[in-house]
């Protein structure tokens, strides 16, 4: 096993006990609905990043990152004993962009859908420039070619 499939399973497990800790025992008020959507380990396995998306507004967002900073010793001796590694890796909570940006490609998506249906109701009653069929034909390339 190369190390970085070690990181990669320990960043899984950690996934794992961060999620089903804030579940069952962190009980802070602040924390909003917490999903732990990712979690990454660099290669020496000493620092954990675990990104989370919370659904709420952006003051719920906040309280949940003040509520995710302050149980980061509890979730890190969670981590510690359930993973069994000798040097249980440091946690750092990073908001999760994936809702954002999921958003950006919907509304991307939307304007390129109305910009389509602009140019198919555009195109109704049109014709072709060059005919209904552009296109040449062999039978009309025989006759334009010269012989010498």
């Amino acid at each position: 096993m190369t190390d970085t499939a070690r990181a990669r399973k320990l960043a899984d497990r950690i996934k794992v006990v961060v999620a089903e800790t804030l579940e069952r025992r962190i009980k802070d008020p602040r924390l909003g609905f917490v999903t732990i959507t990712d979690s990454r380990v660099t290669g020496d396995l000493r620092e954990a990043t675990v990104f989370y998306t919370v659904y709420g507004d952006e003051e719920e967002r906040a309280a949940t990152a003040q509520a995710l900073e302050s149980a980061k010793g509890i979730l890190r001796t969670e981590v510690g004993r359930q993973t069994g590694v000798r040097f249980t890796p440091t946690l750092t909570f990073v908001a999760d962009a994936i809702p954002e940006n999921a958003r950006h490609i919907e509304d991307l998506l939307a304007k390129a859908q109305a910009h389509d249906a602009g140019v198919r109701s555009e195109a109704v009653g049109k014709t072709h420039a060059g005919g209904s069929d552009p296109y040449r034909k062999p039978d009309e390339d025989d006759d334009t070619e010269q012989d010498d």
